[in-house]
């Protein structure tokens, strides 16, 4: 059954796309992973060809779509692999910072060369004390004169070796009570004095997502990178991390759904006891399970995506789709690699990555724990 937020357009666009991928990205993307990095000319390949940054206004360079062009990108950016998900991050959840809260300059100054690739975007909140107590942050942004001046130190950074431009969390008052209304948010440029890269980090899984830490000692800032006003910085990831939920439980429903095909095409080539395993009932019963996590998953995301789409507030439900789409793909990945079998621990499998890759999103956006304490909360426990 077709979402109902998709159109002709938006069928006519996943062509365009699959077909740019099958040359672009599948072919290379087990050497990505190897290389532990995925090259920054993919990223100009992608903006040429329009596949970056579709949504914002015309007059920036994008194409001033609806965000169902966006899902279509994000959906099959999983079906190449997880690793991708940089992408999702700078089309989605950082790009939208700039154009809800940016001023017309900052627009005009960068908007235009994230739509080419030529920014490769990032968001810095998680600290290496700090993770899901977001007003706990330490990284502080003094202002002096025409600059701030930031201290503190990011981690698990997505996009941290190639982002040219940083959206960092910071505390610009850190004596405000309560403590999340002194947090601002800053847009540190690659070539800002006083910020430098730590280690990229080496993950269980993503492999060729790039992944770091940043350390910023006395960083200079111009006064006019500020995003939105100041203390208002914990009141905007708040807002944008409803869409930030929404785009990893998408990538989960995607997993899901290539681990589901992948696994049925093995068990029945596969042959044991003289016969295709796929005849085998616990086989049968294993399959079907997860066949219907599946649909009843991406029924509730597609009727979720069409109400974020409405401008509806949807909190209590993307919280319930980022915690249920990641924890079915994880329980999913466990039993598809056991239906494959030996084969299935082997690097040759895809399902070996896709159990490698699938772990983290019940940990990023929000841990899956948090998700359940916003459910609470706005169910009235």
């Amino acid at each position: 059954m077709t979402a109902p937020y998709i159109k002709e357009e938006h069928k006519i666009f996943r062509k365009s796309l699959r077909k740019f991928l099958e040359k672009e990205a599948y072919p290379y993307y087990e050497q990505w992973e190897e290389d532990r990095m995925i090259p920054r000319d993919f990223w100009l390949k992608m903006g040429e060809q329009g596949f970056l940054c579709p949504t914002i206004e015309e007059q920036y360079g994008g194409s001033e779509v609806d965000w169902g062009f966006s899902v279509v990108i994000n959906e099959e950016l999983e079906r190449v692999g997880s690793g991708l998900v940089g992408i999702g991050l700078h089309n989605d959840i950082v790009v939208p910072y700039i154009t809800a809260y940016g001023t017309e300059e900052q627009k005009q100054k960068w908007l235009p060369r994230c739509a080419t690739g030529e920014i490769i975007t990032a968001i810095a909140m998680t600290e290496p004390g700090t993770g899901s107590d977001l007003a706990g942050i330490k990284t502080t942004a003094r202002l002096e004169g025409e600059h701030y001046v930031v201290n503190g130190q990011k981690t698990f950074i997505t996009n941290g070796v190639h982002s040219d431009l940083i959206i960092v969390a910071c505390k610009t008052n850190p004596d405000a009570v309560p403590a999340h209304k002194g947090i601002s948010l800053l847009s540190i440029e690659r070539d800002a004095p006083g910020f430098t890269r730590g280690r990229k980090l080496n993950k269980i899984g993503l492999h060729c997502q790039d992944t770091a830490e940043l350390i910023f000692e006395d960083c200079i800032v111009p006064k006019e990178n500020l995003i939105g006003q100041e203390g208002k910085g914990f009141l905007y990831l708040m807002e944008k991390l409803q869409q930030e939920r929404l785009v990893v439980a998408i990538a989960a429903q995607v997993a899901a759904e290539e681990m589901l095909k992948m696994t049925i095409d093995y068990v029945k080539a596969r042959e044991a006891f003289g016969k295709s395993i796929s005849r085998f009932q616990n086989t049968q019963f294993k399959i079907a399970e997860i066949a219907t996590d599946v649909e009843m998953g991406r029924a509730f995301l597609d009727q979720l995506i069409s109400e974020h789409m409405l401008g509806k507030d949807v909190v209590t439900k993307v919280s319930m789709a980022k915690w249920k789409l990641t924890e079915n793909a994880r329980k999913i990945a466990t039993e598809c690699m056991q239906l494959h079998g030996g084969y299935g621990y082997m690097e040759e499998y895809e399902i070996a990555r896709r159990y490698r890759d699938v772990p983290v999103a019940s940990i990023y956006a929000g841990t899956n724990e948090i998700m359940k304490v916003i459910i609470a909360k706005n169910i009235g426990l």
